[in-house]
């Protein structure tokens, strides 16, 4: 097992995962980075992951097509996605080839990804703050 610094972090803040990618994948890693970030959203009943992919400058084809299955999977799991981060450059070749980001919702930053599922989160049933009501 090697030592060197790991490619991708998945950490847990409530009920939402924050994944950040670190630097490039290739496709068996960006394969690998999609199988255990869905097998945690069932494991802790994630209703909203972040993706960061702010350390990202290059990002292709394959990379885009498995955020947005990401995005499709989570969303069958019951958790919405936010992709986070994308550089300008990123951008510009995103719609400059014609890719897409599909159905993903996408924020400038982690701060702003977090506000959008919060937003969210209180316009669902059972989710954002509940009120107590005494029973009598």
């Amino acid at each position: 097992m090697t030592g060197g610094p790991k490619l991708v972090s998945i950490l847990r803040q409530g009920t939402t995962l924050i994944a950040s990618i670190h630097t490039a994948l290739d496709d068996t890693q960006m394969v690998r980075f999609r199988d255990d970030l869905i097998e945690q959203i069932g494991r802790y009943r994630s209703r909203g992951v972040i993706i960061d992919v702010a350390a990202l400058d290059v990002l292709d084809s394959f990379g885009a097509r498995t955020l947005r299955t990401i995005g499709d999977m989570a969303r069958l799991r019951g958790a919405e996605t936010v992709i986070v981060g994308i550089q300008p450059d990123v951008a510009f070749a995103i719609v400059a080839l014609g890719m897409s980001t599909g159905t993903l919702e996408t924020a400038l930053d982690l701060e702003e990804g977090l506000e959008y599922l919060a937003r969210r989160d209180s316009g669902r049933p059972g989710g954002g703050t509940t009120k107590r009501v005494p029973l009598r």
